[in-house]
Order: structure tokens, then C-alpha cells, then sequence
């Protein structure tokens, strides 16, 4: 029985069994086989169990994205198959003697340096595709299984840490908690396991190679400790306190259908937080009034090319027709910083955080910035939508967009194409946009407060930067008094005002936020319920 303590990031109780997951690009080792035969065996082993891995995959996205999304998953299928890629791996395997395992990863850098010299562009994207695939393929001779998280029952999850591509490609139906080496407290990983409501440990000093999928563990995101190997009275104890959380879990399902009023009478909108269209599920689940942050750029992540604008179309059309009525909030693309997207080819930064990110892509790519409002405006027609831009810091940039904005629904006249004028408005994460906010009130429809950013911007501290979670606060004064700022200036020109980053769903602050006149807060869908009863009992 190993344990390990790490800093929680979502307080619950999991036990279950382990999955290791490995960043690709591992090193692997070469050595001499007596039996080429039965080499080339496991490979044709593993290139069925990648098959299977890929066509989950490929369902998967479909449901969730959609065809055109998915279709990536297609393309790796179809290259697994490939003839000449497959026999160059025969080749090597028989001809030097070499393990499967090293066979695949020579071929596979010599085909993905094949296609990264070629002249034509989709060839070239293919050197990516080759590696991926490749690596796909080692994980399946080495048994450690696919990053896809293709695996048969609810698990939890040990990493290194997890990227926002990685996470978005997750089955998040089969995970009960994660555990990582690194991450901060405001990672997408710690996002993503307080929007599924399951515990998460960040910091745990784990040496990966020690640790096998299969294991058995127990993840206390109470206590800041995961067991590998429990013995018999730790898991009773676990399984005691999961039912305990369970009842808390009951209780609080009799507040769904009630209002988010105060004692006095005061009515708050608590909408809720998503990724993608999957995740509408946990919204329903959790009876939130609305969606108050759609992260469009998960349409971005995970793939190979940009998505197009039917693509983005479906997507957005599903979640507003699922969602009826009830408001559904998307930000524009949020692309740079933490979420990094290859084909973007946004270069190096050394301050990614403070770089090209976000509105500034696009306007200064309109092309990508058009398809985008090409496809939201004709979505709006199939529900309650409002569009937000992120990362806002003057009153020319929102001009600008509202050009672009014109230009596009000139098009769709033209065109004859159906689409709708909806609500408009910005987040507000910069210090810049706090102090001008006065004016900004007066071009918008509302405000929404991005606290992680805004956070991180005002302390001058990088969230993602674990070393220096103890000087991250958010519960900062100047932090708050900006929020009060935001408020003050919305009110003043009859515009509504929300806040829609991790703050929002601190509990400590809820009362704080309704005497400052918040109109809205958007969490993630787990915390819903339990902002609702804060809300209820605050006079």
C-alpha cells in the first residue's frame, strides 16, 4: 500500500481501478528478437486493437461533433491500413531483427519526414497524422492502451498532466477521478473535474513508471491523498464516506425547479459553464437556467485542420435546440495561450498568455473569424444565442468587430441565407477593460467577468504556473473591487453584468457577489445545485 498526498482541486471520494496515461513520443529502445515471426504477429495484433480504439473514437464524435469533426478518426483508420507503411514495418522488423516496437517508431519518423518535405499542403499535414498513428500503435504493443481513454469500465486517471486537446477527446463517462504530477489549480484538468463533480489531485509526487495500469487505488480529494493498492480497511472507509456523499448528493437534488431567489427577494441567473456539445448532458442534469460560457474553441482542439463552417453550424444548432429556450452564451474562439493548436501556426511566445490569443487572432485573421460568425448568426435562428469576444482591452476593438459582424450579415443577405441578430457582449479579463468599462457599457448588450484571467492579469501571476499557486489569489482585494467596477458601469447603462470564470462558483464569495448587484453567475454544471442553496439562504 503506497500513499501519496497532492493538493485537491475537487473535493469527493473515488475507488477504482488505474489508467495510466503516457505522453506519446516515449522513448523506445531497440533490441534484437530470435523470432521475426512472431513480431510481425503483434503488430498485426496492435493494428486491430488501434482499429477498434479509432472507431470509438470515430462514434464518439460523431455524436458530439459531428461527422466532419470526426472524420480525422477516419483518415487515421484508413493509414492504418496503408500498404506500404505497414510493409516497411514487415521489412525492418525481418531484415535487422528489431522489436515491433522500434520497427514502428523508424517507420514512422521516416514516413512523417516524407511527408513534411513534400510541396502540397495536405500532404503535409500528413506527417502528423503518421506520428500520431504511430504512436497509437506503440502504446498498443507496450499495453499501456490509448490516450482516448478506450477502456471498458469507469477508471481513475494518472498522468504526468492533460492538455485541453487531450481532455476534449476524453470518454468522460468512465472517469472517476484524476491524479497528476503537475497542473495548477486553474488547469483545464481541474476545470473539467469540477464540471464532472469528481475528485481531482494535482501535485502528487508520482513516478509514472511505478505506477500500472490495473492498479487498484483510492482518490480522497478530501484529505489531499491518493492510495495505490488500498488495503481492506481503507476501502471500507472509502466506500463509507462515497455513500455519505452520495445522501449530500440527494439532498441537494430536492432543490431542483426552485428559483435562485435570496431571502429578500433578489433573482440571480446561475447559468452554466461547457466545453462542447457533449457536455449540454451535465447542464440538463444540473437544472442550470442557461448556458453562460460555451468554449467554442473546443471545436478547435483535438484535429488536424480548422473546422469548417457547417461543421460549426451543427454544433452550435444542436446545443440551442437542446438547450429550447434557455439562453446559451458562445465565446468566439479563445485559441493561444494554454490552448495551443498546431495548424494555427502561432509560434513560439515566451509570455503565451500575453500574446496572440483570442480576439486579437481574429482580427487580425479575419477569414477564421468570419467563418465562425458565418456559422453562429445562422445557428441563432434555432434558439436564445449571444455571442461574447474574449480578451477585450478597448472600445475600438469592439468597433471593429461590429464592422466585421456587419460585413458578415451582408453576406448571408446576399445569399439568402437565414440568420438572426442576436445579443452581443464581451468578457471583461483585463485590467484595461475594467477601467474603460464605463464606455464599453455603452456599445454592448452585457458584461461577462472572466476572473481567471482577470485574476492573473491584475496579480501579474501566471495561473498555469503551479510554483506559484500560494501567491495566487483571487479572493485579492483589487480583484474584487474591479468586479464591483464591471458591475457599477453595467447598471449604470442599463446592461446586465455575470460572472463567468472559476469565481463565480466559490461559495464564499456568493454573498459577496449578490450585495455587489451580480445579475448572473455561470459555474459548472456540478456546482449548480449547490450555489443554488447558498443563494436561497442569503437574506
Amino acid at each position: 500500500m503506497v500513499k501519496l498526498n497532492g493538493k485537491p482541486v475537487y473535493k469527493g471520494i473515488a475507488i477504482g481501478p488505474v489508467v495510466v496515461l503516457k505522453k506519446d513520443g516515449q522513448q523506445v529502445r531497440r533490441s534484437r528478437v530470435e523470432d521475426p515471426d512472431s513480431e510481425a504477429a503483434r503488430v498485426d495484433e496492435a493494428v486491430k486493437t488501434a482499429q477498434e480504439q479509432l472507431q470509438i473514437l470515430y462514434d464518439k464524435a460523431v455524436k458530439e461533433v459531428g461527422e466532419g469533426s470526426a472524420a480525422i478518426f477516419e483518415v487515421h483508420q484508413m493509414m492504418l491500413e496503408d500498404e506500404d507503411y505497414l510493409e516497411a514495418i514487415n521489412n525492418m522488423i525481418r531484415t535487422e531483427q528489431v522489436n515491433a516496437e522500434y520497427a514502428v517508431a523508424v517507420t514512422g519518423d521516416n514516413f512523417a519526414e516524407m511527408f513534411a518535405g513534400m510541396d502540397d499542403d495536405y500532404m503535409k499535414a500528413r506527417a502528423a497524422d503518421v506520428k500520431d498513428i504511430s504512436n497509437r500503435l506503440i502504446r498498443c504493443l507496450s499495453g499501456e492502451g490509448g490516450n482516448d481513454l478506450n477502456f471498458t469500465e469507469p477508471s481513475i486517471i494518472v498522468a504526468d498532466d492533460l492538455s485541453p486537446s487531450e481532455t476534449v477527446q476524453m470518454d468522460k463517462e468512465k472517469i472517476l477521478a484524476f491524479v497528476t504530477v503537475h497542473g495548477s489549480s486553474n488547469s483545464h484538468t481541474s476545470i473539467l473535474a469540477r464540471m464532472m463533480n469528481i475528485p481531482a489531485l494535482i501535485g502528487v509526487p508520482l513516478d509514472l513508471d511505478q505506477i500500472q495500469s490495473g492498479m487498484k487505488a483510492v482518490v480522497d480529494g478530501i484529505q489531499g491523498e491518493v492510495i495505490f493498492e488500498p488495503d481492506e480497511a481503507v476501502c471500507e472507509e472509502a466506500n463509507s464516506k462515497i455513500e455519505k456523499e452520495k445522501e449530500k448528493l440527494r439532498l441537494l437534488q430536492e432543490l431542483k425547479g426552485k428559483e435562485n431567489v435570496t431571502l429578500s427577494g433578489k433573482k440571480i441567473n446561475v447559468y452554466a459553464n461547457i466545453g462542447g456539445v457533449g457536455d449540454v448532458g451535465y447542464v440538463l442534469e444540473n437544472d442550470a437556467g442557461g448556458i453562460g460560457l460555451f468554449r467554442s474553441e473546443f471545436l478547435y482542439l483535438g484535429r488536424d485542420d480548422f473546422p469548417t463552417e457547417e461543421e460549426q453550424f451543427q454544433a452550435y444548432r444542436q446545443v440551442l435546440q437542446t438547450m429550447g429556450e434557455k439562453k446559451v452564451i458562445i465565446r468566439t474562439l479563445d485559441i493561444g495561450a494554454d490552448k495551443q493548436v498546431d495548424y494555427f501556426n502561432l509560434g513560439k511566445e515566451d509570455n503565451p498568455a500575453l500574446g496572440y490569443r483570442a480576439i486579437r487572432i481574429c482580427l487580425k485573421q479575419p477569414d477564421i473569424f468570419k467563418t465562425q460568425l458565418r456559422a453562429l448568426l445562422r445557428a441563432a435562428v434555432y434558439g436564445n444565442l449571444s455571442i461574447m469576444y474574449p480578451m477585450i482591452t478597448s472600445t475600438e476593438e469592439v468597433a471593429k468587430i461590429y464592422e466585421i459582424v456587419a460585413e458578415v450579415k451582408k453576406e448571408l443577405e446576399e445569399q439568402e441565407i437565414p440568420f438572426k441578430d442576436p445579443e452581443q457582449g464581451i468578457m471583461i479579463e483585463t485590467p484595461a477593460a475594467v477601467m474603460i468599462s464605463d464606455k464599453l457599457a455603452q456599445m454592448v448588450d452585457f458584461f461577462s467577468i472572466g476572473t481567471n484571467d482577470l485574476t492573473q492579469y491584475t496579480l501579474a501571476i501566471d495561473r498555469q504556473n503551479e510554483r506559484l499557486d500560494d501567491f495566487y489569489n483571487p479572493h485579492h482585494e483589487a480583484v474584487l473591487r474591479m468586479i464591483q467596477m464591471v458591475v457599477d458601469s453595467a447598471h449604470k447603462y442599463g446592461k446586465w453584468a455575470g460572472i463567468c470564470g472559476e469565481l463565480g462558483g466559490d461559495l464564499e464569495l456568493t454573498e459577496t457577489f449578490v450585495k455587489m448587484g451580480i445579475d448572473e453567475l455561470s459555474v459548472s454544471p456540478s456546482i449548480i445545485l449547490q450555489l443554488r442553496e447558498r443563494i436561497r439562504s442569503i437574506d
